[in-house]
This record gives structure tokens, C-alpha cells and sequence, in this order.
């Protein structure tokens, strides 16, 4: 059982300064914790400027079931490019940057490790998966904890004006619950412990709280993005790119997949990739977050349970102002080129393997790929990225579950 004594005063790390990075560090700090922030060049010197003289302001709706709310200006105790710096004498680092950034920070993460540490990766995205790999690939044996979540604890956007960051963060929503896990699952009760000393997760701990996983493939496959964005973006494109111009205003960036894009049809693509998950997860022998199909039939869709709970319908012939200028406005948007690559290939990959026809997953894949002119069956992350892609069933669940590796 982890010692928590005292882990409320020891300051906490967060690599990443997106918006991610951004609102979970400033959330922190008017939680009361004490919050480092890192973000490595070349994007620091975009991500982190100004931040000493204005620190970051939380605003927004933050809607959410209980109607928690936090708002005001953070500064942070330190502000840095140099991952040791800030990690060092850390309890918990949070991992605030997308997939495609994970082995960067994990090469200058791993060598600084300490005893005792926990981390949470946000979204998880089978980061943690990939920081146990880079760990046995340095040799590096310390005993830490490394878990990750289905999702951030909301949806935030940096504001930005003439393309120039600001320094406040809009905050869409709240979760109300998250869904997060461990590697190894052992370690798993005091990873969710541990997230009630966070002031990010404040909306969670004080809502229905966070849920348990079936280890991190579980959450890598309740991660909400890839069955909203790609099939949202990719089937609601004609809607994005004639946004602006030929109706919706003359705004382009009033556009939303959520407002503007999703419908009856659309859902039904999204059930049905999410029937392939469901497929997938029972092949292997791990669990999902599960949902009715009501959920689907809704503006909210399967994100809405996470702020306002299961009952969360907004009907298709409603308005949905609250999720206005959220995006994506253009095809080469993290929604297809993060979501596709990692999302979609790692099921695809988990399909061959395992089993299981995922033809509209595989449907996704093959339209982003015209659709932006990359291969992503060529270019998409691997089982092998993972380490796992020379395990068979019985050693992936030992793994998963136990940390008991077989090398290849």
C-alpha cells in the first residue's frame, strides 16, 4: 500500500504545455498543489511564453452534472524545457502531450525516474503501455507507478487571437467520472487513490468519482476519441470544409462535429464501430466501458455520460450551442492524423491478430489516408510500438494484469 502521507506539499510535475498541460497545471495549482510545467522545444518557446508574468487563466462553461465550477489565474512554481528539473523530488507527474510525443518526453523521463513516483497519463492513448517499454529498453528498474486515463478530465482549448496563444484556457466541460488504469494492474488501487491529491481530477473525486479499467488495454479502448472524431470528421467533411464559406455564417471557426456534423446516420457508424471494440476487448479477455445505444443517437453521443452522466441526450434536432468552435477545421487535425494512426491502426492490429473483423474501423483508416494523402495502414503505431506484438493471449493478460514480461 502506497504511503500518501504528506504527498499534498511535495510539488507536482506536469510535462506537456498544450492545453492539456496547460488546464491541468493551473487546475492544480488553484487546488491547492504547488505544480511545476515542462514543455521541450521547439514548441516551448510558443507553449510556455509568458507564462512567468501571466500564468494561466481558466475560464469557460465547464459544464458538468453537479455543477462544479473553478475558475481564476494559476502561476506556476517553475517553468522549464528541462524534464530533470522538473520532475526532480516529484510524487506524480502528470504526461499531458499527445501520442505522437510520448517517446520524446518518455527518452528524458525514464533516466530521471525515482523510487516512489506515480504516473498518470493523460489520455492514456497506450502511453503507459509504451513508457513500461522504453523503461525495459534503458534498463531502468525503479519502482514506480505508471497508469493512464480514458480521457482528460475536460475539454480545453487555448485561446488564441490573430493565431497567437493567449494565456487562457476554455474549459468545454467537466468530468464527472474518468475511467483509468495501472500497468500492472496491481498496482492499480493506488493509482486511483492517488488522483484525489490532484486538483485536476477535483471535479471527479467531488462527482461519481473515477472507475477502474480491466487493465490499460481496457483504457485504450474506452477512450472516446477515435469512434467520436473519425468518423464525425471524416463523415461530416463536406459540412467542415464549406463551413464559413458557403453557409454557417463567415466564421469558419464557429464549426463543431458535435453541433454541425453528427446525425442519425453518422451514429450509426459510430455504434458500429464501437461493436467492433466491444468485439476486440472480449477477444483478448479485458473489459470496456460499455453504453447503451442511446447514447450514440445524441449531439453528446458517448461523451456526455462523462460530464452529465448516462441520461445525457441532446436530441439531433436540437441545437448544441455549448460545443460551438470546438472543431475540427480542417482535415489535418489530431482528430484524424492522431486518432487514425494510433486509435484506429492499434485496433486494426489487435483485429488481425485476435481474430476480429473490424471492416469499419478498417473503413476509417482508408478514408483518412485518401483524405489527407498519408498512408496510415503504413504509418500507423504497432503492436510491436507497444511491446506486445510477439505475446499471445495468455502472456498479454499475464503482463497486463501481473508484469510478467516474456522478452521476445
Amino acid at each position: 500500500m502506497y504511503n500518501f502521507n504528506g504527498i499534498k506539499d511535495v510539488p507536482v510535475a506536469i510535462l506537456g504545455g498544450g492545453a492539456v498541460g496547460k488546464a491541468v497545471g493551473a487546475d492544480c495549482v488553484l487546488g491547492g498543489n504547488k505544480v511545476r510545467i515542462c514543455d521541450l522545444e521547439p514548441y516551448a518557446s510558443a507553449t510556455l511564453a509568458n507564462l512567468q508574468k501571466t500564468g494561466i487563466t481558466l475560464k469557460g462553461n465547464e459544464k458538468n452534472k453537479y455543477g462544479f465550477k473553478r475558475t481564476g489565474t494559476a502561476h506556476f512554481h517553475m517553468i522549464t524545457t528541462d524534464v530533470e528539473e522538473c520532475v526532480k523530488g516529484a510524487k506524480i507527474v502528470i504526461v499531458a502531450v499527445p501520442s505522437v510525443a510520448h517517446d520524446t518526453f518518455f527518452e528524458k523521463l525514464v533516466p530521471v525516474l525515482e523510487d516512489d513516483m506515480i504516473i498518470h497519463i493523460i489520455p492514456d492513448n497506450y502511453g503507459s503501455l509504451k513508457l513500461r517499454k522504453k523503461m525495459r529498453e534503458l534498463g531502468c528498474k525503479k519502482k514506480v507507478i505508471i497508469g493512464g486515463w480514458s480521457s482528460a478530465p475536460y475539454g480545453a482549448r487555448v485561446v488564441t487571437e490573430g493565431g497567437v496563444m493567449t494565456s487562457e484556457v476554455f474549459l468545454v466541460y467537466r468530468a464527472i467520472t474518468l475511467r483509468g488504469a495501472a500497468l500492472p494492474s496491481t498496482d492499480q488501487a493506488d493509482f486511483l487513490e492517488s488522483s484525489k491529491y490532484l486538483g485536476c481530477f477535483d471535479s471527479i473525486t467531488q462527482g461519481d468519482g473515477p472507475t477502474g479499467g480491466n487493465t490499460v488495454l481496457d483504457i485504450g479502448f474506452s477512450n472516446v476519441n477515435p469512434v467520436l472524431h473519425c468518423p464525425g470528421t471524416l463523415l461530416g467533411v463536406g459540412v467542415m470544409e464549406n463551413w464559413g464559406k458557403i453557409f454557417g455564417g463567415n466564421d469558419k471557426y464557429t464549426y463543431s462535429i458535435y453541433s454541425h456534423a453528427y446525425c442519425p446516420s453518422i451514429a450509426e457508424v459510430q455504434y458500429a464501430f464501437y461493436l467492433e471494440e466491444l468485439e476486440l476487448a472480449k477477444a483478448i479477455g479485458v473489459s470496456v466501458q460499455e453504453y447503451p445505444k442511446k447514447n450514440f443517437l445524441s449531439r453528446t453521443s458517448i461523451l456526455g455520460p462523462e460530464y452529465m452522466g448516462d441520461d445525457c441526450i441532446v436530441p439531433f434536432d436540437e441545437q448544441y450551442e455549448t460545443a460551438y468552435g470546438t472543431g475540427p477545421f480542417t482535415i489535418q487535425n489530431r482528430y484524424i492524423t492522431e486518432d487514425i494512426p494510433v486509435g484506429c491502426h492499434i485496433y486494426h492490429e489487435l483485429g488481425k491478430k485476435y481474430g476480429v473483423k473490424t471492416k469499419v474501423i478498417d473503413s476509417m483508416i482508408t478514408l483518412a489516408s485518401v483524405m489527407t494523402g498519408h498512408d496510415f495502414y503504413s504509418e500507423g503505431m504497432t503492436l510491436d510500438d507497444l511491446g506486445i506484438g510477439h505475446l499471445d493471449k495468455e502472456q498479454l493478460l499475464r503482463y497486463l494484469n501481473e508484469d510478467i514480461y516474456v522478452e521476445k
